[in-house]
């Protein structure tokens, strides 16, 4: 209510601002300056290997995998995480995993060709969505198949579309619709997944990990809906979180053998890694970080689609991000 009466009035803009600001404070700013460890000026936090089902690791005391990152505000208390004197950050982020990993193991054509090419894969999306020429794409189409693509995997309903692009229910329903006409191997995977977790209670990653959906068992209509849906996300979400932990395990021998044994691995943020590295040796240190992450899925699994991993040094993280 608030949102909507913003765009009319100042009052409510101005108390809207407030609260964005006062959880910065508190939640990020104060907490992480009391979190500073006095011995070494850094923040040092914890990992808990099992705490998601799909493999994910979580952050705590404090949790560093929520710094924000969407707003103006937020990215300058990360820009507050900064490396020892001489050193740079490096962050190398997965591109795009998650629907690289779709475009796999639902085998779709479409995905898998413009992964290939090194295309915009949401401009190539709206193209085969709409019809409309990839030097044609204006940003809305795009715009509008990004929001399909990173929400599809989730089980995402007309309804939720709707309120994520500001449009009617029944234009949501047929951008979704056309977007299983025009890629018919996602709702093939979706479907197999749901059949396998209502027979068995649970999926696997590529890797075999297993992942159990208790949900799918429950009484109630809406907790069996949500076990389909994580059923949907779960092989693709958990695939990813196995792959960078097998790039993590990987990444310190690579590094020594490479002669980098100064450049250490900080942080983990979900498809993200964190370095610091001195500064002489930041080139030849994304060089090899690129190299362990985009083959980390080897020789286990051969991917029908690249990994490409997006790399960069700076002198603190919202710059290397």
């Amino acid at each position: 209510m608030l949102e909507e009466l913003a765009l009319t009035h100042e009052l409510p803009r101005v108390l809207l601002d407030w609260r964005q600001l006062s959880k910065l404070k508190g939640t990020y700013t104060d907490a992480l300056v009391e979190a500073m460890d006095p011995a070494t000026d850094r923040i040092h936090t914890s990992y808990q290997l099992a705490a998601a089902s799909t493999g994910r690791l979580a952050s705590s005391d404090p949790n560093l995998q929520n710094i924000p990152i969407r707003t103006e505000t937020g990215r300058q208390i990360r820009q507050a995480f900064i490396p020892a004197d001489g050193h740079v950050l490096i962050s190398a982020d997965y591109s795009q995993i998650e629907l690289r990993l779709l475009a796999h193991i639902g085998d779709i054509p479409e995905l898998k060709r413009a992964f290939a090419a090194g295309l915009d894969i949401h401009a190539a999306t709206a193209s085969e969505m709409f019809n409309v020429p990839l030097a044609e794409m204006d940003p809305e189409t795009r715009r509008r198949a990004k929001a399909i693509n990173f929400g599809i995997v989730y089980g995402i309903s007309a309804f939720g579309l709707a309120n994520q692009l500001g449009i009617d229910q029944g234009e949501a329903g047929a951008y979704i619709r056309t977007y299983f006409e025009r890629f018919p191997g996602i709702r093939a995977y979706m479907d197999a997944m749901k059949a396998k977790v209502r027979e068995t209670g649970r999926v696997e990653t590529l890797f075999g990990r297993r992942i159990h959906i208790p949900a799918i068992l429950s009484k109630s209509a809406a907790e069996r809906a949500f076990g389909e849906r994580a059923a949907i996300n779960a092989p693709i979400q958990g695939a990813a979180a196995d792959i960078i932990r097998r790039a993590m395990v990987r990444m310190p021998g690579a590094l020594e053998a490479a002669g980098l044994s100064g450049v250490k691995m900080l942080l983990q943020v979900h498809d993200e890694l964190v370095f610091e590295a001195p500064e002489a040796e930041a080139g030849r240190a994304i060089a090899v970080i690129r190299r362990v992450m985009e083959g980390a899925a080897e020789p286990a699994v051969a991917l029908s689609v690249p990994l490409v991993v997006d790399a960069r040094a700076a002198g603190n993280w919202d710059e290397a991000h």
